[in-house]
């Protein structure tokens, strides 16, 4: 794993947060999951195993 310089003055990364979990992505219609910022999964609503409900709520409260 590669070292990573944190600029701790850089006012635009205190700016941008670091997304972990799941998201819904509006441009892809896709829900995607995020680890430590980096995108790891997508699937489509379709295939997703979550339920309606939750779906509904995942893509109004985490839609990037």
């Amino acid at each position: 794993m590669d070292p990573v310089q944190i600029d701790l003055f850089d006012d635009e990364a205190a700016v941008q947060p670091i997304l972990n979990g799941m998201y819904y992505e509006r441009a892809s219609n896709k829900f995607v999951s995020y680890v430590c910022g980096s995108r790891y999964f997508e699937i489509t609503p379709g295939r997703c195993l979550g339920d309606k409900d939750w779906k509904e709520k995942t893509m109004k409260e985490r839609a990037i």
